[in-house]
């Protein structure tokens, strides 16, 4: 049995400013992280835990967030996002479809 029912995890990797591939941490990870913890919080989902990551490959796609047990795929999400995430994704359990990373609308990572 989990001690949490869902899990979020935002990446914060941070890459140099040259790389072409860009990171999650220069465009905003950070506020993302803050924000999507402090509105579960506020909304008292305790049994949900919101961490930070290490890359999850999809930085060329904006802020990447993924929530298991679904495996909701999130990209380009900021600060702004994060409180629709936490009632919407976390708390009900609905996909948001203008932040839904997928195989058809991804830009591919640079390898």
């Amino acid at each position: 049995m989990s001690l949490y029912q869902r899990h979020a995890f935002v990446c914060i990797n941070e890459r140099d400013a040259g790389n072409p591939r860009g990171s999650c941490a220069a465009k905003g990870a950070a506020g993302v992280h803050a924000a999507l913890k402090s509105a579960c919080a506020k909304l008292g989902l305790d049994a949900v835990r919101v961490n930070k990551s290490g890359c999850l490959d999809f930085c060329e796609n904006g802020v990447t967030v993924v929530i298991y047990p679904e495996g909701v795929w999130y990209r380009g999400v900021t600060e702004a996002d994060a409180r629709e995430i936490a009632e919407r994704t976390i708390r009900d359990g609905q996909v948001i479809e203008r932040l839904l990373l997928t195989r058809g609308n991804m830009i591919p990572p640079k390898k």
